[in-house]
This record gives C-alpha cells, sequence and structure tokens, in this order.
C-alpha cells in the first residue's frame, strides 16, 4: 500500500525500517498537556465491496466500543484491510454505512474523518526531522509555530523520543521511525487511531516491546483504535476484542480468551492457536461423538455426516504411559516450562499434546502411551 505523506493532515502513514532496530521499550510518561480522547463509538453496517468478481467485504456488521481497541484479525485477502479503509475514508463500499459517533461518515472524505493512521509505510518526510513530521498535520491546520512544536515536543515525550526531535527520518531506527508516525497520528487529537500491520517489517524484540508500547498509549490516551494483523499472537497480546475474518466475513468477535477457549467455528478455531484433528463418528444423531474409546457430548449442534475431524487443543490431550492403545510418542518439543509431544495414533493420525516438562520427560520418543480427551464439549468439522 502507498500512501502519498503530502495527503496525511489527519492520517499518519508507516514503512519498513531503514537502519539498525531499537530494542529497548522507553519509560513510561504522563499524558500531554494536549489532553486524552474520549473515546468515539465506530459502527460497520452491512459493509459491502467488490473488486470485480472477489468480494473483498460481504456484508460486515460490526461495532467498536469508545476507548476500545479490536483487532481485525485474518489471513491476507480476508477484508481486513478494506474494512480499515473504509474507516479512513480510502475505500467506499459498494453499500453499507460506517458510522462514528452515530455520524454517518461513508461519503466524507478521509481529511475530514478526524481519524490517524498509521500505515505499514512510514512515509515520514525525509527532508523533515522528526519534530517537524509531528507537527505536519497542525501546520496544515495553521496551527502557530511555537504551538505546534510545543504539541510535537509533548508527543515526542510521550512516545519515548524526548531528545530525537532534531534527527531526520534516515537518522532513526525503524522502530523510532515507527513512533514517529505514531505521534504524528495523535497530534491531531482523532477521535479514531487506525493501525495497518504497524509492526509487521520489525524484528520480533521490537515488535514485542512496541506493542506493549502501543497498547500503554492507547490506553493511556482512551482513543477508539482499530488494528488490522494477520499476526495472531499481536491480536490476542494487544486486543479488548478481536474479530477473526475470513472470505470477507467475520466469523466471531471476542476478547482474546474466549476466541481461544471458545471458538465459535472451525475456521476460528484452526486460525486461532494450535488445533489437531482427531478422526470420529457423530452418535446420536450428532449430539455426542465417539474417539480415542470415549464417546463425548459434541458443543453446538451439527448437521455434518457421521465421520468428522473433532477440533482440540494441544493442552488439552492428556497423556499417560501404556501402550494398550496403540500410540506411540515419536518426537518431543522442548518449551520451558511445557514440552509439546508428538504422538502418532495406530490409523496414522499424528497429535500434538502439551505436557508439564517434568511429565513428559518420563515419555520420550518411542514410549507407547494412551491418549485421552476431558469430559466435555468438544467442536466438530467436516473430515479431510
Amino acid at each position: 500500500m502507498t500512501t502519498d505523506p503530502a495527503s496525511a493532515t489527519s492520517v499518519a502513514a508507516v514503512p519498513s525500517p531503514a537502519g539498525p532496530t531499537d530494542s529497548s521499550a522507553p519509560a513510561a510518561v504522563a499524558a500531554p498537556a494536549t489532553g486524552s480522547s474520549t473515546g468515539a463509538t465506530v459502527q460497520f453496517v452491512g459493509l459491502r465491496r467488490t473488486f470485480g468478481a472477489t468480494t473483498a467485504l460481504d456484508g460486515l456488521d460490526l461495532t467498536v466500543n469508545p476507548g476500545e481497541l479490536l483487532a481485525l484479525l485474518g489471513p491476507s485477502g480476508c477484508g481486513k484491510t478494506t474494512a480499515l479503509r473504509m474507516l479512513a475514508g480510502f475505500e467506499t463500499p459498494d453499500s453499507g454505512q460506517v458510522l462514528v459517533d452515530g455520524e454517518d461518515v461513508t461519503r466524507i472524505p478521509a481529511h475530514r474523518r478526524d481519524a490517524g493512521m498509521v500505515f505499514q509505510s512510514y512515509s515520514l518526510f525525509p527532508h523533515l526531522n522528526a519534530r517537524d513530521n509531528v507537527a505536519f498535520g497542525l501546520k496544515m491546520r495553521k496551527t502557530g509555530k511555537v504551538e505546534r512544536h510545543r504539541r510535537a515536543d509533548e508527543l515526542l515525550e510521550l512516545v519515548g523520543l524526548p531528545t530525537h526531535g532534531d534527527r531526520y527520518p534516515h537518522q532513526l531506527s525503524g522502530g523510532q521511525q515507527q513512533r514517529i508516525a505514531l505521534a504524528r497520528a495523535l497530534a491531531l487529537q482523532p477521535r479514531v487511531l487506525l493501525l495497518d500491520e504497524p509492526l509487521s517489517a520489525l524484528d520480533a524484540k521490537v515488535r514485542l516491546n512496541l506493542r506493549e508500547e502501543i497498547r500503554r498509549l492507547q490506553q493511556e490516551l482512551g482513543i477508539t483504535t482499530l488494528f488490522v494483523t494477520h499476526d495472531q499472537e499481536e491480536a490476542l497480546s494487544m486486543a479488548d476484542r478481536v474479530a477473526v475474518m475470513h472470505a470477507g466475513r467475520m466469523e466471531q468477535c471476542d476478547t482474546p480468551a474466549e476466541l481461544y477457549a471458545r471458538p465459535a467455528t472451525a475456521f476460528v478455531a484452526e486460525f486461532v492457536g494450535t488445533m489437531n484433528r482427531i478422526p470420529g463418528a457423530l452418535t446420536e444423531g450428532g449430539r455426542t461423538v465417539e474417539l480415542l474409546g470415549q464417546r463425548l457430548p459434541v458443543d453446538g449442534t451439527t448437521e455434518l455426516r457421521a465421520e468428522v475431524d473433532v477440533l482440540v487443543r494441544p493442552e488439552n490431550v492428556l497423556v499417560t504411559a501404556g501402550g494398550g492403545q496403540g500410540a506411540v510418542v515419536t518426537g518431543t518439543t522442548f518449551l520451558g516450562a511445557s514440552t509439546r509431544l508428538t504422538v502418532q495414533l495406530p490409523d496414522g493420525t499424528a497429535l500434538k499434546a502439551d505436557l508439564s516438562t517434568h511429565d513428559a520427560a518420563e515419555l520420550p520418543a518411542g514410549t507407547g502411551v494412551t491418549v485421552s480427551l476431558p469430559e466435555r464439549p468438544v467442536l466438530v468439522d467436516s473430515r479431510r
């Protein structure tokens, strides 16, 4: 995605880093004297958008609450960036509405949306220093030089770069450039902050520090934030709620804990976290399923055919010594406090099971084991 920085009067843009990355997160600082946002309510109502034969959004209905950080999570092409661009004003839906605090902004130009946006590419002006990059939108609004520099310095303090105002983009690391882009997006005190995969170009350590920093700033300012990512770890660690997108539709929107523990669909179950597929057979008209010598209740109702796959997280697979079942440990992966076992069932199915490292030490590769599941409802899907 490319964006002309000159159009960013209420939008900040962000690219892959040039130069070394910084690995230290700045210390917490007070909110700037410019004040904090009260947070706006954002609503997508029946949004539909097609590009030729491709349906990018297929009737999206979603509400973002005031002061909430909501992540749009999904694979490439699922419609998450299209939804974000519609809120920013860069895309117009074929049908449906975008509402901010009840106001229909669907046809309002981007520069009048009162939204700050941070893109994948930073798009900092190379001929402006950090202070002037942050203050650019204020200059476009005819704010006096003294006032805009004062506010820019406050924001540089907020993002942990109080001594970097005179540096130019080529003198900043990728993480520092991103903080400048974030400060520029906040300079106009937008009602809504939009983040389009802003961490994807950074190395792992900087990415971890900056996602914590973005979350701290968002909570401190109370600004309603929509965050687009394909990285489930980012979404689950940062967001109040996560909306999982697939093929232009929202599969589920819930808290990270609910998404992980109680996925509403097979797609959510497999996209969020690691999931096993264990062959099973529906019984009692689809109310129960038989697998591994057990009969377990089915979570919800199903119209699937008799043979199904049961979806189970690795931490819910119970493994005990004893080869009567014919299952065998074929590998182990040390994860610290836990160890992941790979277990092969007699039919060739390979399962992942997470055990405490202490317990896993008793089950090295080659050990015959018995596999079972807790006595609780399970999610089923069509047999692959």
